[in-house]
């Protein structure tokens, strides 16, 4: 078990540390051993539907509406050391319910949530295109009106996670109100509406269950939309506001495992009569790693204090923890294949793994290029917002 004090700084709650101590006895039992990823598929099934049955999908999914991001990010954290498919199982729980708790009707709640939360239904969140991933605003799947209360859908969306094994698909879609981002709008669509295919199931580095779909004239009801038309925008960057720094913390707990697995090794490889641990070099890359690891655990959990504190806009400190937390997890995952040797670049060793099921963190949901296009843009709004006075005295 990895060390807990961190949730001793003043982040956290007494439940904090309760629902940590309760996903850390379920993902020890459970994360690795439901985990195969030679059938992703079948792994993030059984781990959802083992997530519901113990009650931990509440969280993504709760009953009350409320999203409680640390919660998120303690949970993420903890399952990514176990398992990178346990990780992607609860996440994807929640970003693909997140448009529905926090813009859907309370009959679409009702609809959606309660399938959710028990893992027997799988949510998605289908916003990336052949030609929009970074680029929201560049998004081409339509929807039309067909005059009947309904509209029609067409186009494709990619690289969305749980494709081809979800029951209902958030789709972002163009309705037109305005150009550009302004004009999008977002529908729940369920897995077997007529139209709807899965055109391609796709393999990446580290196995997840990800597909490209194909929409041609599917039809859905008006009030399938969340949120009112044109919102769309609103709907999805409002969810990756409250889901970006759980990201994170993904990634803090792949490297939490890799930094753990380094001092291991390190300490116990013999070596010029001694350990590779006595080797200055060695000793080098375990602190730059540690260091790694703390700045990336406090950047993640003031996001998510921020916002479960009120603070109306998080986007710059979760920008901010994901990318400092996504690229640190990738330098010691890289350390710890170096420090392992010829076994660190063994398929089938957990430190070969651990450097594949990182990679994806530094892309998705905003990669770590946009995410300092974002916090660049936010530094000189923060800067033309003081005082002309004050501006001038800085130079």
């Amino acid at each position: 078990m990895a060390d807990t004090g961190f949730l001793d700084w003043p982040f956290f709650e007494p439940r904090h540390r309760d629902w940590a101590a309760e996903v850390e006895a379920w993902a020890a039992q459970y994360a690795e051993t439901l985990s195969d990823e030679h059938d992703a598929d079948a792994s993030v099934i059984r781990l959802a539907r083992a997530m519901g049955d113990a009650g931990l999908l509440r969280v993504p999914c709760p009953a009350d509406g409320v999203l409680d991001v640390r919660a998120l990010c303690i949970a993420r954290d903890i399952l990514a050391r176990h398992s990178g498919l346990a990780d992607f199982a609860f996440a994807m729980q929640g970003l693909g319910t997140g448009p529905v708790t926090l813009f859907g009707s309370a009959a679409q709640r009702d609809r959606v949530l309660p399938g959710a939360r028990a893992g027997t239904a799988l949510a998605a969140f289908a916003l990336s295109e052949p030609e929009a991933g970074s680029d929201v605003s560049a998004l081409a799947l339509t929807a039309t009106p067909d005059g009947n209360g309904h509209y029609r859908l067409n186009g494709e969306k990619t690289w969305i996670s749980n494709g081809g094994i979800a029951a209902t698909y958030v789709v972002f879609a163009r309705t037109g109100e305005a150009p550009g981002a302004k004009g999008l709008s977002a529908f729940l669509v369920p897995a077997d509406a007529s139209g709807l295919t899965v055109a391609e199931r796709i393999e990446v580095t580290a196995p997840h269950p990800l597909a490209r779909l194909h929409f041609a004239d599917v039809r859905v009801a008006a009030e399938d939309m969340l949120g009112k038309p044109g919102e769309g925008f609103k709907v999805a960057m409002s969810t990756l506001d409250v889901f970006r720094a759980s990201v994170g913390a993904a990634a803090l707990g792949f490297a939490r495992r890799a930094l753990d697995m380094t001092v291991e090794h390190a300490a116990s490889r013999k070596i010029f009569g001694g350990t590779l641990f006595d080797q200055q070099m060695s000793q080098a890359a375990i602190a730059d790693s540690a260091t790694d690891v703390e700045a990336a655990a406090l950047l993640v959990y003031r996001a998510a204090w921020l916002k479960d504190s009120g603070t109306p806009r998080v986007t710059r400190e979760a920008s901010m923890a994901k990318l400092h937390a996504t690229e640190a997890a990738q330098r010691c995952a890289d350390r710890n294949v170096q420090i392992h040797g010829g076994l660190g670049v063994t398929k089938g060793h957990k430190a070969e793994e651990l450097y594949r099921e990182v990679r994806a963190l530094r892309v998705y949901e905003g990669a770590s290029e946009i995410q300092r296009v974002v916090i660049a843009r936010m530094e000189r709004e923060r800067l033309d917002s003081r005082p002309r006075q004050l501006r001038t005295s800085l130079g």
